[in-house]
C-alpha cells in the first residue's frame, strides 16, 4: 500500500503534477468549518500512519461547532474535527510490533502520559497530560491521513466493519459508565437520557447482564428507538411533571426502586432524580456534563448510603467494548442512521445538529464506502 497517496492533477495541457491529497475537516471557530489539505503526517517510532476510513459525529463536535468550546476547552486557533474512527495501517513505526501495515483498526483517541501515578495504575483518562483527539488545544482525525500510538490501535476481528469500528468509542463510554455504576447480573438499571451515549449504555446494561432496564427521555421517537434495542421499560418524561411524581413513577413503572441509575444526561434535574430515585445503598454514575455546578441532594444520598460516581469518557474499556460487538453482544448497527463522504462534511454536520431524517449517528467516509468492509456493510 502506498503511503503517500500522489494522485496525478491535470492542470492545463501537458501539465501534469503529483499531488498529495489529506483532505481535512478543519473548525476555525463557532459555525465555521473549512475543508482544507494538510500535510500527510511524519511518524514516530512507537506510532503508525492511518490511511482513515470512517469518523462518527459526536455531540461533542457538534457543541464545538455551535458554541466553540466546553467547560474550560475553547477553540481559540484552527483545530481538526473528529475522534470518533477506524482505519487501515498504512506505515508502521520501526517500534511497532502489534501491528502491521494492511491491518484494520479501532482508534482509542485519548491517552496518557504513561509515567504519571494515574497511568501506572491503569486510571489514565484522570492523566493531567491527557491527549484526546478533538479536544482543544489537541487536533482530531478527521482527515484522510492520521498518525496514532499504535497502542492505543485495536486490531479488528474479520466480521466487524469499519463502522462498527467508529462506533466503539461511544460504546466505550457506556461500557465505563456501567462498570462504575457496578451493572451486573440481575441489576435493576435506570438510564436517564436516549440520546447515543443513553442507548449505548442501554445495550451495554443489557449485555452485563441488567435484569430490568428503564430508560427516560423528553422525545417520544427516543424512547421508540431504546425499546427496539432491548430497554424493558421506557418513560416519557414532560416538562410540567414534578420530581416527586418522576420518583414514583419510576418506582411504578420498575415495580421496585433501580438498585443502579446512570444519568447520560448531566443536568441539574437529571442528576437529582437519579439519586432519589436510586434505592438505598444503590449506585448514582453520572455521564453528562450539561453544567459547570448542580444543587443535589447531597444529605438524601448520605444518609440512604448511595455511591455517587463520576464518569470521565472511559480507560481500559476499548478491549471489552470491540469483544461486545465482535461476539454479536451489542449491535451498534443500529445505531448508524446516516452515511456522508468527506467532502460533504458540513452537510454531515447539519443533519447531525438538527437530527434531520432520525438522526442517530452519522458517519463520514473518508474512503469509499465498503472499501474496507469484509463484507457490503448493512444499516
Amino acid at each position: 500500500m502506498a503511503t503517500d497517496n500522489l494522485t496525478a492533477v491535470l492542470y492545463g495541457i501537458e501539465d501534469i503534477r503529483l499531488k498529495q491529497d489529506n483532505l481535512t475537516a478543519v473548525l476555525y471557530g463557532i459555525e465555521d468549518i473549512r475543508m482544507e489539505q494538510r500535510p500527510i503526517p511524519e511518524i514516530e517510532d512507537h506510532e503508525v500512519l492511518l490511511e482513515m476510513d470512517c469518523v462518527g459525529i459526536c455531540g461533542s463536535d457538534v457543541h464545538y461547532l455551535v458554541h466553540g468550546r466546553i467547560g474550560d476547552f475553547v477553540v481559540e486557533k484552527p483545530m481538526i474535527i473528529g475522534h470518533e474512527s477506524s482505519g487501515v495501517v498504512a506505515k508502521l513505526g520501526k517500534n511497532v510490533t502489534n501491528l502491521k501495515v494492511g491491518d484494520r483498526v479501532a482508534i482509542e483517541p485519548g491517552f496518557g502520559c504513561r509515567t504519571c501515578d494515574f497511568c501506572k495504575t491503569g486510571r489514565y483518562n484522570l492523566c493531567e497530560k491527557m491527549i484526546f483527539c478533538a479536544t482543544p488545544p489537541v487536533n482530531g482525525n478527521l482527515m484522510k491521513f492520521y498518525k496514532h500510538p499504535a497502542d492505543f490501535c485495536f486490531k479488528l476481528p474479520p466480521n466487524v466493519t469499519m463502522e462498527e469500528a467508529a462506533v466503539l468509542e461511544p460504546l466505550s463510554v457506556g461500557v465505563h459508565a456501567c462498570r462504575r455504576a457496578g451493572v451486573g447480573l440481575g441489576s435493576e438499571v435506570l438510564i436517564l437520557g436516549a440520546g447515543p451515549i443513553g442507548l449505548v449504555t442501554l445495550m451495554t446494561a443489557k449485555a452485563m447482564g441488567a435484569g430490568k432496564v428503564l430508560i427516560t427521555d423528553m422525545v417520544e421517537g427516543k424512547l421508540e428507538i431504546a425499546k427496539s434495542l432491548g430497554a424493558t421499560y421506557t418513560m416519557l418524561v414532560k416538562k410540567d411533571m414534578t420530581e416527586e411524581s418522576l420518583v414514583k413513577q419510576v418506582h411504578e413503572i420498575m415495580g421496585s426502586a433501580p438498585d443502579k441509575a446512570i444519568d447520560c444526561c448531566g443536568g441539574e434535574s437529571t442528576s437529582r432524580l437519579a439519586i432519589l430515585a436510586t434505592r438505598s445503598g444503590g449506585s448514582v454514575a453520572i455521564v453528562g456534563m450539561a453544567q459547570a455546578e448542580s444543587k443535589l441532594p447531597v444529605t438524601n444520598a448520605i444518609v440512604r448510603e448511595i455511591n455517587i460516581h463520576g464518569v470521565f469518557r472511559y480507560c481500559n474499556d476499548y478491549a471489552s467494548a470491540l469483544a461486545m460487538v465482535a461476539s454479536g453482544a451489542v449491535n451498534v448497527k443500529k445505531l448508524i442512521t446516516h452515511h456522508y463522504d468527506i467532502t460533504e462534511t458540513e452537510k454531515a454536520f447539519e443533519t447531525a445538529r438538527y437530527g434531520h431524517g432520525g438522526a442517530i449517528k452519522v458517519m463520514i467516509h473518508c474512503q469509499p464506502r465498503d472499501k474496507n468492509n469484509p463484507k457490503p456493510f448493512d444499516s
